[in-house]
């Protein structure tokens, strides 16, 4: 949002032209393009107006008079890089497999898209991007929900709770990254130099069930946790609980 809270002003920006030049040539999609670059390879806090005018080679007064502010620049970085996820917004609803496949199509791309700009993970706010590909990306996401019997407010909490799984995960993912780029030391090194050392000072006995399940969820996965792994069971579960869900709903379970 703007400064003043201005929601008219950030949805006219969001749902404007972005490719129409101004008179420094400059577009909105040039600038969101040139911030996105930066904001992947430095994090989001280094795609400073400043930043964003000098890899365009313009003056940073320029890019005011397409982009009101920082607040607005982001809130366009959100909105375009959800344009990346569906070729089209039937695409979830049409993959093969129905409701189930449509619903892990949808995590496996918000993953994904984690993984290109994790930046979208310090943008995201409580509040959304009401904008164009935003709420194209909110139909497509609902449509293999649709019809399969469940209402519409539990159509969106199936979609809520798919959604926080994906970025939860992803929180622990760039953690972990974070965490090993300023130790110098990847998780899989940490944890085959610390496992010897723990199993010195914890007393297997006093903790048999941690220490069991410690040892082999370790072992298995060479690192305390494997958000890759995590992400896909715990989509899987969650699909599991909808199809409960669905099947407590139809007409034939009051049967029998």
């Amino acid at each position: 949002m703007t400064a003043k809270n201005d929601p008219s002003r950030s949805l006219a920006l969001l749902w404007g032209s972005h490719t129409t030049p101004g008179r420094s040539g400059l577009t909105v999609r040039s600038i969101v393009t040139a911030a996105t670059a930066i904001a992947d390879a430095e994090g989001l806090a280094a795609a400073t107006m400043r930043r964003v005018a000098d890899r365009l080679g313009v003056g940073t007064m320029s890019l005011y008079t397409h982009v009101p502010g920082r607040a607005e620049l982001t809130e366009l970085m959100i909105d375009i890089a959800y344009g990346e996820l569906y070729a089209d917004v039937d695409e979830p609803a049409k993959a093969t497999g129905g409701w189930r496949e449509g619903l892990r199509l949808v995590g496996e791309r918000n993953w994904d898209l984690y993984q290109r700009h994790p930046w979208l993970l310090q943008a995201t706010g409580a509040r959304p991007v009401l904008g164009p590909h935003a709420t194209l990306k909110y139909e497509a996401e609902l449509r293999p929900l649709d019809g399969i019997g469940l209402t519409d407010v539990q159509m969106d909490s199936v979609l809520t709770l798919v959604l926080t799984h994906v970025e939860g995960v992803a929180r622990i993912q760039a953690d972990l990254a974070r965490t090993e780029d300023g130790s110098g030391m990847s998780d899989q090194e940490w944890w085959l130099s610390t496992a010897p050392a723990l199993e010195k000072v914890m007393d297997a006995s006093r903790f048999p069930t941690a220490s069991r399940v410690g040892q082999a969820a370790g072992e298995h996965h060479q690192a305390s946790v494997d958000p890759a792994h995590a992400f896909r069971f715990g989509l899987a579960r969650i699909l599991d609980g909808v199809e409960r869900l669905i099947e407590e709903k139809s007409p034939e379970a009051g049967e029998g």
